[in-house]
């Protein structure tokens, strides 16, 4: 049965979610992964169809890389000050959630998964987008914009494949989608939601281990694209700074490369193969530093910048 004529994750009632949820769970294909998910409460039916809207119910019988389990907290902390657990084939790596932050547990526990398991491929910290099958790259350390731009460049049309790994496969050198929901914070809540009125974010969490958080959910067009890889064109290490005027500065292939190993989660794991194929990533494509304060202008360069690389090509 092929994905497109499976039931997607908004089209089943609440009901028939968390029934599905709380029984056999729910299978969801990221591209470079497949997690099955079971969960007991209204509540984590509710989340899932907020931001998962558009992924198709996989069969839960089928393969799951990850089998991933959410849990009320034990004894009291299932009615006072509820708690959730994330457990991971029956290990809990993590120390319970407050309940209502159920669907930021699970977001961070599968990213933390995927980073520590998927050593068969480079993964750098970078968000990943692509127009018509070529990929901008953007490398950089938290609090840098990368988040926001990368919401605004989905919100503007482009594919998104990842807001938090660039999944590098080394044997090809071609970009895999890790496609989750894009996690926004503080501010960049209300930059994304003025941005675009379009924007489908779920709910507010307040006060989180990383302040205040909601997610992006990812449009029909990038889900439908999921198994498809993209090749990279062009590296970007974004920085946003309020007020400042837009620029671009080259990156010399030895900066780039530098540059990507420092936000690879797994380069030391690796070793000679995350070397060759950063190396080669680097010497393939252009790499600037962008800095930026308004959206527009930096989406408005980044489609100058592929048409320029387009040009070049012919």
């Amino acid at each position: 049965m092929s994905a497109s004529s499976l039931p997607t994750v908004a089209a089943l009632s609440p009901q028939a979610l968390s029934e599905r949820l709380a029984t056999e769970g729910v299978c969801l294909d990221y591209g470079a992964c497949r997690v099955r998910l079971r969960a007991k409460g209204g509540d984590a039916a509710a989340s899932l169809r907020t931001v998962y809207g558009a992924f198709p119910c996989l069969p839960a019988a089928g393969f799951a890389d990850l089998h991933v389990v959410l849990a009320p907290g034990r004894g009291l902390r299932r009615w006072v000050r509820p708690q959730a657990r994330f457990s991971i084939d029956g290990i809990e790596p993590f120390e319970p959630f407050p309940r209502p932050n159920l669907l930021p547990l699970y977001e961070w526990g599968v990213n933390w998964c995927f980073g520590q398991r998927f050593n068969q491929y480079v993964l750098l910290h970078a968000g990943v987008l692509a127009e018509g099958g070529r990929a901008v790259v953007m490398p950089a350390v938290p609090g840098s914009g990368k988040s926001t731009l990368t919401a605004a460049l989905v919100l503007s049309g482009f594919r998104l494949l990842s807001d938090e790994f660039g999944v590098l496969r080394p044997e090809t050198g071609d970009l895999l989608p890790m496609l989750k929901p894009v996690a926004l914070k503080n501010r960049s809540i209300d930059v994304i939601r003025e941005f675009s009125a379009g924007a489908r974010l779920g709910p507010t969490f307040v006060g989180t281990r990383k302040g205040d958080v909601a997610h992006l959910a990812p449009d029909e067009a990038s889900v439908a694209a999921v198994g498809r890889p993209a090749r990279p064109a062009l590296i970007l290490f974004p920085a946003y700074r309020a007020g400042a005027a837009l620029s671009l500065t080259p990156q010399p292939p030895e900066q780039a490369f530098a540059r990507l190993a420092f936000n690879s989660f797994n380069y030391a794991v690796l070793g000679p193969v995350a070397f060759n194929a950063v190396a080669d990533l680097a010497g393939r494509c252009p790499a600037y530093q962008l800095t930026y304060s308004r959206l527009d202008e930096a989406i408005g360069c980044i489609r100058d910048l592929l048409a320029a690389g387009d040009d070049a090509g012919d």
